[in-house]
């Protein structure tokens, strides 16, 4: 070992270190307000179901509902290739997947609904309702047939409605309490937020029954729903959702874009009430940038166009679907809402295409960036972290196998989570 070269410098180290005591509130913030992806899985959808008509067999009816329309309307890989535009070389493996998707796994994420979708009822009513759902989730979750994800919307924070949402969030909760505890896939929607007052008052709303039954700190955290122009953009001209995100004081885990709500509330006509409307990529626009790197995650809308009827109204209705799907992830908005069992083909296929049409593309340039191989593309960190992202999405939704994945890019499981983020390291995302 040579003796290390002295290279001139002109600054005292007292220059670095005023500087950095001078930053250090900054960098406090910095890692505060911008920890970054959570290094957790996404689910790809949202399905909606009333409380009322939420049973224990809801999930596999959904999926057997799904299966049936293919049987009945696309009835082979061609076929429904043909309707979506699907390339003829990802026809067999998209359909095959989509098949095996249904059976194994067809929601990712269920969203048991006591706002709109159920409405105003008695309060015996909608408290036998909650309680019922309570049960009716730990139950799934202990015999291994719930969703990945599972939760409530309850009623929003707006005076009318406000204590009977306070309530339901309570009957819920207390339910899975007793039925032992809190499961890890829990979520929890808050929908028609205004100011970012309401949602520290929900914030506050957990943090009491965190408190009431000696669950960890911050152990309850929930979705925000975007659906007034005023979350968008407050009074003052600031973006409300921005500070929406900080009044859930690390709680709040997505923003969902609620397509007719908002479309109503800045004047669009219902024929024209739809997730690509101007107005709609605006909104997800905003919420977009204000989630950057905050860890919480962007959802996009829904289509109420619905595949029912005979066949060529299906078909155009899975196009519609699978448009809006195919154009939400080139936006990179990798999750949307469901609202009926014939969406769930299409939201699969369109998903399932995205990631491997553009998987070997994806794997050659991660596999090149860690060899620090040249190439006919110079990848930066930042690319490296999005490629990275993209294969582990298409693993964990299906998708990809990590066996493919690996003999593309020679890297493990752990390696790709090490590229997109570090806050994946030693998480394991729950299996596809």
């Amino acid at each position: 070992m040579g003796q290390q070269k002295q290279v001139a410098t002109s600054l005292a180290g007292a220059v670095g270190e005023e500087i950095g005591a001078s930053l250090a509130a900054v960098d406090a913030e910095l890692a505060r307000r911008y920890p970054g992806d959570p290094g957790t899985r996404q689910p790809v959808h949202t399905v909606y179901v009333p409380g009322d008509m939420f049973t224990s067999g809801t999930i596999r009816s959904w999926g057997d509902q799904a299966l049936r329309a293919l049987d009945e309307h696309a009835p082979d890989a061609a076929s429904f290739a043909d309707v979506l535009g699907i390339p003829d070389e990802l026809a067999a493996p998209v359909y095959d997947r989509v098949r095996a998707k249904l059976e194994r796994e067809p929601v990712e994420d269920l969203r048991i609904d006591f706002e709109d979708g159920y409405g105003l009822r008695p309060d015996a009513e909608e408290d036998e309702a909650a309680a019922r759902a309570a049960r009716l989730v730990a139950e799934a979750y202990a015999n291994g047939t719930a969703a990945p994800y599972t939760g409530i919307r309850m009623k929003c924070m707006e005076a009318a409605v406000r204590d009977r949402g306070i309530r339901t969030t309570d009957v819920f909760l207390t339910g899975l309490m007793r039925a032992g505890g809190v499961p890890d896939g829990l979520v929890l929607t808050l929908p028609k937020v205004t100011y970012p007052e309401q949602v520290t008052a929900f914030a506050r709303l957990l943090e009491a029954f965190e408190q009431a039954h000696g669950l960890p700190s911050g152990r309850l955290g929930f979705e925000i729903q975007i659906e007034t122009s005023q979350s968008i953009l407050a009074a003052d001209g600031t973006a409300a959702v921005a500070r929406m995100i900080d009044a859930a004081r690390g709680r709040a885990t997505g923003l969902h874009y609620g397509t007719f709500d908002y479309s109503a509330c800045v004047g669009v006509s219902a024929a024209y009430q739809a997730s690509d409307h101007p107005a709609a990529d605006h909104a997800k626009a905003v919420m977009q940038v204000a989630a950057a790197g905050t860890g919480v995650r962007v959802c996009d809308g829904s289509t109420n166009v619905l595949p029912v009827g005979p066949t060529d109204r299906v078909h155009e209705a899975w196009r519609l679907h699978h448009g809006l799907t195919r154009r939400a992830l080139t936006r990179a908005y990798y999750q949307g809402w469901d609202m009926h069992p014939g969406h769930l083909p299409t939201r699969y296929a369109a998903v399932y295409t995205f990631y491997r049409e553009g998987l070997e593309q994806a794997a050659a340039r991660l596999a090149a960036y860690a060899a620090r191989a040249d190439g006919d593309v110079m990848d930066e960190p930042a690319t490296a972290k999005a490629l990275s992202g993209y294969l582990l999405r298409g693993i964990d939704c299906g998708a990809l196998d990590i066996a493919e994945v690996a003999r593309l890019t020679g890297l493990t499981r752990a390696d790709l989570d090490g590229f997109a983020s570090p806050r994946r390291a030693g998480l394991t995302a729950i299996a596809p």
